[in-house]
């Protein structure tokens, strides 16, 4: 027997390294893999990220689309309220106009060539987020994206139909109801999706949408917030909401859209005028 060191002796071979130290530090590496990734995106410097009208628009539709929401699916068609629905839809779906002109011609991030993401990078996120590892995006991440995308084309469906049947088309109902419940159920997944993101990477991506910051490389901001673009967007869709709720009529339910001339009939009349039209629907 040849003795090498003090509490070490050598026999047929060596003594090996305790296996369950081994099998602890392997688990520890793993688990903390992502932490030492968010660890190192906290001491990265926070840059301007989105710019204002980006989170305007983000929280004016958020907000629109759940105040329509609760007064066309919680209140009903026959509440008092429910022509405001159609009016705040038509309102939101302006905004949408504008924020896809935004997606052209707007900052960095706000451009929808930043975040077009195919299947593939979707899925790949996905699996990210659940089991670990996965690309950190300074922008929107492959599954906003893919919410942001339905839901616009979702408000913008949503406004053609409810035009449609604001000129009297009822056949279209069906249709612009199955809209608004799909639109309902892309919201829940995009916020249950935001709050996992935000549990699992320990990154509150929803406070970065408050004040437009996210930690990241200097070279990674934009140069400005577009104060002014911001500024325009808030006058044309204001200006835009206003002379809709300005041009209601509610003895006969019905406004009037704004440059366009054209009436539509967001509720029954209270003249007696809607009276064919509720009994139809009682008769359904």
């Amino acid at each position: 027997m040849v003795r090498l060191a003090p509490h070490t002796e050598l026999a047929i071979g060596v003594i090996l390294p305790d296996t369950d130290v081994i099998r602890s530090l392997a688990v520890t590496n793993i688990s903390t893999a992502d932490s030492t990734r968010n660890d190192k995106d906290r001491f990265m410097n926070s840059v301007l990220v989105w710019d204002l009208p980006t989170r305007l628009f983000h929280w004016l539709l958020s907000a629109g689309f759940i105040a329509a929401a609760m007064i066309s699916l919680g209140l009903g068609e026959h509440s008092p309220l429910f022509p405001y629905h159609a009016i705040i839809g038509l309102s939101i779906a302006l905004m949408v106009v504008l924020r896809i002109v935004w997606g052209f011609v707007g900052t960095r991030y706000a451009r929808f060539g930043s975040f077009m993401f195919g299947p593939g990078a979707v899925v790949e996120y996905m699996k990210g987020t659940l089991f670990g590892g996965g690309k950190r995006h300074i922008g929107h991440n492959p599954g906003s994206a893919a919410a942001i995308f339905a839901l616009l084309a979702l408000v913008l469906a949503l406004a053609v139909t409810g035009f449609m049947m604001g000129r009297g088309n009822e056949a279209i109902k069906e249709v612009h109801e199955f809209l608004a419940w799909a639109a309902v159920a892309v919201v829940i997944v995009h916020v249950l999706g935001v709050a996992f993101h935000t549990i699992r990477h320990r990154e509150n991506i929803t406070a970065g949408m408050i004040h437009g910051k996210k930690h990241a490389e200097p070279s990674d901001a934009i140069t400005s917030g577009r104060p002014i673009v911001a500024l325009l967007f808030l006058i044309i869709a204001g200006g835009w909401a206003y002379v809709l709720v300005r041009n209601y009529n509610p003895t006969t339910q019905s406004t009037t859209l704004p440059f366009l001339g054209t009436s539509l009939q967001l509720g029954e009349r209270e003249d007696g005028g809607g009276e064919k039209r509720k009994k139809h629907d009682d008769d359904d």
